[in-house]
């Protein structure tokens, strides 16, 4: 792609995004979420392959069909209060259509179909567009109207796509699919406590987004996509691999690894607000994608099967790691161990 196309549609996505998470207008914050759609269009399909052109297709339709449900919801209950302010969405009807178009938008189930499969026919740096900074326009909509929406509906969603994101990454090789579920599956961790604490949502969703960025990085630079070329990528860069475990471990979320923060917080506010069956179920669940987190984790470090080939680090010299890659892996790793020093700074 010309460089400078793909300096515009970045700029481009960068405007929407901005558009939708500054706007109290209804009408601007979806005309925010349409120029993110329209700018990350060419960025799906760059590759000129078949299953690019696929995913840019569903990708559209989806968004499409999500952003006019977003639109409906907002004149219905601006036909109906006479407000188009975000924060004064109180018709029941409008508040259900709204949950659902920002499901869609997001990909929790029931509205998860689109989600694994545009990030699997996806470059990994569009892939980590869409796993980061795609999703914040929804969910900031959704920090807006958590008072008006209904707990027990979001509640369902949150159980529902913990559940499906840890069951579906089990039985799969390529890496973007596993990273898909795992996505959908954060996604309940962000929606369970949105209507008791929606900072919590926001805390999740940005150390998420930290830990995502080290993780495409990491992968973009080795060069891996599937589960058999990670075996053998610790060759290309040995460090790299040894980072990317911690990195997948905190994405797991185990102690005392930075993953484990939002996890922690959520469980005990769900606990205080009386919610101990929803705490217990969502964490039993969790264990369900620590799974193929640690077989990802497995896979890259030098842990390889029995062989008769023998395995050398390669000779040639490699581009060093970026400094975006070291900094988000320290903090996707170490944010937790050392928040006590620095708010012994602060």
């Amino acid at each position: 792609m010309n460089p400078q196309a793909k300096l515009v549609f970045i700029f481009s996505l960068l405007l929407g995004t901005t558009t939708t998470i500054t706007s109290n207008h209804w009408i601007m914050a979806w005309a925010g979420l349409e120029i993110n759609t329209l700018s990350i269009l060419p960025l799906i399909s760059k590759s000129h392959h078949p299953r690019a052109i696929e995913a840019a297709t569903k990708y559209f339709l989806t968004q499409a069909t999500a952003s006019a449900l977003i639109l409906f919801s907002s004149m219905t209950n601006a036909w109906h209060t006479g407000q188009w302010d975000i924060t004064q969405m109180t018709h029941p009807t409008s508040c259900l259509i709204l949950t659902s178009a920002i499901a869609m938008k997001l990909g929790m189930v029931p509205f998860h179909f689109w989600f694994p499969e545009v990030l699997q026919g996806s470059p990994l740096t569009t892939g980590l567009l869409l796993s980061t900074i795609m999703k914040l326009p929804p969910i900031t909509l959704l920090f807006m109207t958590h008072h008006s929406l209904n707990p027990t509906l979001l509640t369902c969603m949150a159980i529902m796509s913990a559940a499906l994101g840890g069951w579906m990454g089990l039985n799969q090789t390529q890496i973007r699919k596993i990273l898909a579920f795992s996505s959908i599956s954060h996604l309940g961790w962000m929606t369970i406590i949105l209507s008791f604490d929606p900072k919590l949502t926001l805390l999740n969703f940005y150390l998420y987004a930290l830990i995502t960025l080290s993780v495409f990085l990491t992968l973009n630079t080795i060069k891996v996509l599937k589960l058999s070329t990670l075996i053998t990528s610790w060759t290309k860069a040995p460090s790299l691999n040894a980072m990317l475990l911690l990195t997948l471990l905190s994405l797991a979320g185990l102690p005392p690894l930075t993953g484990f923060l939002p996890k922690w917080l959520i469980i005990q506010e769900l606990t205080k607000q009386n919610m101990a069956p929803m705490a217990t179920m969502i964490s039993l669940l969790s264990l369900l994608g620590l799974y193929f987190y640690l077989r990802l984790a497995y896979c890259a470090t030098i842990t390889l099967p029995p062989h008769t080939t023998n395995h050398m680090k390669q000779w040639h010299a490699h581009k060093p790691a970026n400094t975006l890659i070291a900094v988000s892996a320290i903090a996707s790793t170490m944010l937790l161990p050392i928040s006590p020093m620095i708010s012994a700074i602060l």
